[in-house]
């Protein structure tokens, strides 16, 4: 288990959790088609979706967008393409996340797959999180993947299959073939650069 290794606060799931309710209210569904198959056809598609949310106690803005946007009434599922979110807040550290795909299950569970990136950026300790699959479950705080997970944070590198992140605790649990590497390129350039530079013996006079 890593802990920490996204100091706090995270805020991944509170970023979805509450882009989730906001789309619900921001969104004004077009009204439902009666002649269409439940089971196979959207009931409506939105293409290039982009909003922002603002708290102005918090001077917080949360940034979604995504290329299109399909309903299927059946179990009440929202599919995103292309999907982006972006925290900004001036005592928070910039949160992105992106993935190709993104399913909301009425708020409940949302599923982002494929090239899946959360960056927190902040300053010199910028944090990478790259998967093909992570599942958020926001009233729970977690997010969890049984995929392979890449960590990169500074000159550290975390590989993993498996991960499970809670929000309320701030911590990370990998589940299996963890391998940690660090870039012993700059290991060496810093111990270079610490070395006193050698003085040459004194020749004998002729």
């Amino acid at each position: 288990m890593i802990h920490r290794l996204l100091p706090g606060p995270i805020a991944l799931l509170t970023i979805l959790a509450l882009l989730t309710l906001w789309l619900d209210q921001a969104i004004q569904y077009p009204r439902s088609r009666e002649d269409y198959d439940s089971n196979h056809q959207p009931d409506y598609i939105i293409e290039n979706l982009a909003g922002v949310q603002v708290a102005y106690d918090k001077a917080r803005q949360l940034l979604f967008s995504a290329d299109v946007m399909t309903h299927y009434p059946a179990g009440d599922m929202s599919y995103y393409e292309q999907v982006d979110f972006t925290r900004l807040q001036p005592d928070k550290p910039l949160v992105h996340i992106s993935a190709d795909y993104a399913e909301f299950d009425d708020g409940k569970d949302i599923y982002l797959k494929e090239n899946v990136f959360i960056i927190r950026e902040k300053d010199l300790d910028r944090v990478t999180m790259r998967t093909e699959f992570l599942h958020l479950i926001p009233h729970a705080e977690i997010a969890k993947t049984d995929q392979p997970v890449t960590l990169v944070k500074m000159d550290m590198t975390v590989n993993a299959v498996g991960m499970e992140l809670n929000d309320r605790t701030e911590k990370i649990d990998l589940k299996s073939r963890v391998k940690v590497r660090v870039n012993k390129r700059q290991q060496s350039t810093d111990r270079s650069l610490n070395k006193k530079p050698q003085t040459q013996p004194n020749q004998p006079k002729k």
